[in-house]
């Protein structure tokens, strides 16, 4: 085989290569890695500016790249972990490519990094939300009384709940947002969902296996939560309408009880104006509820 062609072949595997970077997006992080000798970047702001430049390179070869959040803590964990010197850019690859595996990720698709970072860092809290609410279910255990895996239990009243909300919204699309405030965080999923005005609905199996998920946690723990839905329909206003959560029962809101929760501030509490084109309404009754007793 010739030189060329051998170059050649090279050239184009080395297009069909996705790579990951592990971007240090925060500026306390990337001073927390000037600690490492090996890490040679003194300045964020030109870090950042010659990832975006290498991002750019890698699209313009035809490499398809991820980012993913480089945590220097968890990066240290990781080299005690394994037995690796942190100090080395063999250490730090290597977590990349744990990142690139098992971690959140967004693909570059040619936007700025300031367009793609809290994308990224959106994708992040998201996973961390339903890890959190995931270890809260499994680690709940059995009821006292009966016996009965309590986030077993919940995770089915939530799947219920879900359908229950789905099959009584009108045709549209549809934003679905739950709320959870739990002893240690406050844990939030969302979906987007369409139903047809044949009665299909369509939506993302993940997103609603992590909106069950956290509404299960909510359930499990007993803790305050709620669910707002939102409805766009073409030539219409915006209908919003949402629940609150009591035990295991989604609760409707009253048309001045979703208007207040709208136009309130939910971190200081002040009002806020209401959105324009937007219809408040009551929630509908999600129906009759089959446990006499829930755990």
């Amino acid at each position: 085989m010739s030189e060329a062609k051998q170059h050649t072949m090279r050239r184009i595997l080395r297009r069909e290569v996705a790579g990951t970077i592990g971007l240090l997006a925060d500026a306390e992080d990337f001073a927390a890695m000037r600690r490492y000798r090996t890490f040679t970047f003194s300045d964020h702001a030109t870090y950042l500016r010659e990832v975006e430049r290498l991002l750019r390179t890698f699209a313009s070869e035809g490499k398809h790249t991820t980012l993913a959040l480089f945590d220097p803590e968890e990066y240290a964990d990781y080299c005690t972990a394994t037995g690796l010197d942190p100090d080395t850019s063999d250490g730090r690859s290597r977590f990349t490519a744990e990142l690139a595996a098992a971690g959140p990720t967004v693909a570059y698709d040619g936007r700025p990094l300031d367009d793609l970072v809290p994308d990224l860092v959106d994708e992040a809290l998201r996973r961390s939300t339903v890890e959190y609410a995931e270890e809260l279910l499994a680690g709940i255990g059995r009821c006292a009384d009966c016996g009965e895996d309590i986030g077993g239990s919940a995770f089915t009243r939530a799947a219920l709940l879900l359908t229950r909300i789905l099959d009584t919204a009108q045709p549209g699309v549809h934003h679905v947002v739950c709320s959870v405030s739990t002893d240690t965080e406050p844990l939030l999923a969302a979906l987007h969902a369409e139903r047809t005005a044949d009665g299909l609905i369509h939506l993302d199996e993940t997103d609603a296996l992590e909106f069950t998920t956290v509404l299960a946690a909510g359930i499990a723990t007993s803790s305050p939560g709620g669910v707002v839905l939102r409805t766009s329909v073409p030539d219409t206003q915006d209908r919003v309408c949402g629940w609150r959560l009591t035990a295991d029962r989604l609760i409707p809101l009253t048309e001045a009880e979703v208007f207040d929760a709208y136009c309130t501030d939910s971190w200081s509490g002040d009002p806020v104006p209401p959105e324009p084109g937007v219809e408040y309404g009551q929630a509908p009754d999600l129906g009759p509820h089959e446990e006499e007793h829930p755990h």
